[in-house]
């Protein structure tokens, strides 16, 4: 029997990831009928004995590949994938019992061709996880944008939290070679076509993010240097809110300079703001420890974010060079057609 949704999941090197994904699928109520579509992208450490754990539990595939990036990864698994819709996670992601039943009552409503979902922390993570997860998702440090509460027209997705149509993926043939903003370029590119997208704000998923705070300076800094570039592949993208990790960061080292000047005025609307970060953050997570790493995290991802963003808008606007010589660690080399 044909499935009526196909969770495509791409892994490099997590095996252990994978595993507790897996574990929580089993948890999933399921209204209709799922496969599982696991394609590895050429990993040293392989994920296929952890597969065959659950092939008697689940509907499940396996498939490896050359190296080639998680966008083209997730093209891979679409094309072998039988369901006419494709849920697309990251493999450090853990699922709610609730998310197919929220997908699917949501599409059954009101469909759409493309659809995103919120993320979350588990109780389960580190205070770190945590820390990070409210930096990432907080009204006061990106507005929300990454999932509210209510569903949101042309909502941009992010693959850690997917869904697309057979449909949407012929008209686009999937993701693109850059990575990150794969997923924000696919969005743009189905919205030029004329494709709706939308948030389904209930089927979120537990996202884990990186473990430590280098990892997640070197994730935000590439998400800024992506920006500019899909900025100018996409015209009229663009947008002010995008320069504020730049702003903010340039002001805080401008207020520490005055500090010593003997003006406090601007040092102390930051410190302010760091202390509602903080509260709010230790309120969510019911924790004061985290409210006091969530302020680390921001000035992380601000600082990151901004720096990636203000080195990439000078090399590709003023230097006027090609993305893929300017940054070619952003670009998976392709491998032709793996099929």
């Amino acid at each position: 029997m044909q499935p009526e949704y196909s969770f495509v999941i791409p892994v490099f090197n997590r095996p252990d990831e994978i595993r507790e994904l897996l574990q929580s699928m089993l948890n999933m109520r399921a209204p209709v009928s799922f496969e599982v579509v696991i394609v590895e992208d050429g990993s040293t450490k392989s994920s296929e004995t952890v597969v065959a754990e659950f092939q008697d539990r689940l509907e499940i595939s396996y498939y490896f590949k050359m190296n080639s990036g998680p966008g083209d990864s997730r093209n891979y698994g679409m094309r072998k994938a039988r369901a006419p819709y494709y849920l697309i996670l990251d493999s450090d992601v853990l699922m709610p019992e609730d998310y197919l039943e929220e997908v699917h009552n949501f599409l059954s409503a009101s469909y759409y061709d493309c659809f995103g979902g919120p993320d979350a922390a588990h109780h389960s993570f580190s205070n770190i996880q945590k820390a990070i997860d409210y930096s990432m998702t907080s009204l006061f440090t990106t507005g929300g944008i990454r999932g509210g509460k209510k569903a949101v027209d042309e909502f941009q997705p992010r693959s850690f939290n997917m869904g697309l149509s057979e449909k949407a993926f012929e008209l686009t043939n999937g993701f693109g070679r850059i990575h990150p903003g794969e997923d924000p370029d696919l969005s743009l590119r189905l919205k030029q076509l004329g494709v709706r997208s939308c948030l389904i704000p209930n089927a979120r998923v537990f996202h884990k993010r990186r473990i430590d705070w280098k990892k997640f300076f070197l994730q935000v800094k590439k998400f800024g240097m992506v920006r500019p570039i899909l900025n100018q592949w996409h015209p009229g993208s663009s947008k002010i809110t995008y320069w504020f990790p730049t702003l903010f960061m340039l002001g805080l080292i401008g207020s520490i300079v005055l500090l010593f000047a003997g003006f406090s005025i601007f040092i102390a609307c930051y410190l302010i703001y760091f202390l509602i970060v903080a509260v709010d953050a230790a309120i969510r997570n019911k924790s004061l420890y985290i409210g006091l790493l969530a302020v680390r995290a921001v000035i992380i991802q601000f600082s990151g974010y901004g720096y990636g963003f203000l080195v990439s808008n000078y090399r590709i606007n003023i230097q006027q060079q090609e993305p893929e010589v300017a940054f070619p660690q952003l670009f998976f080399k392709k491998h032709g057609n793996q099929e």
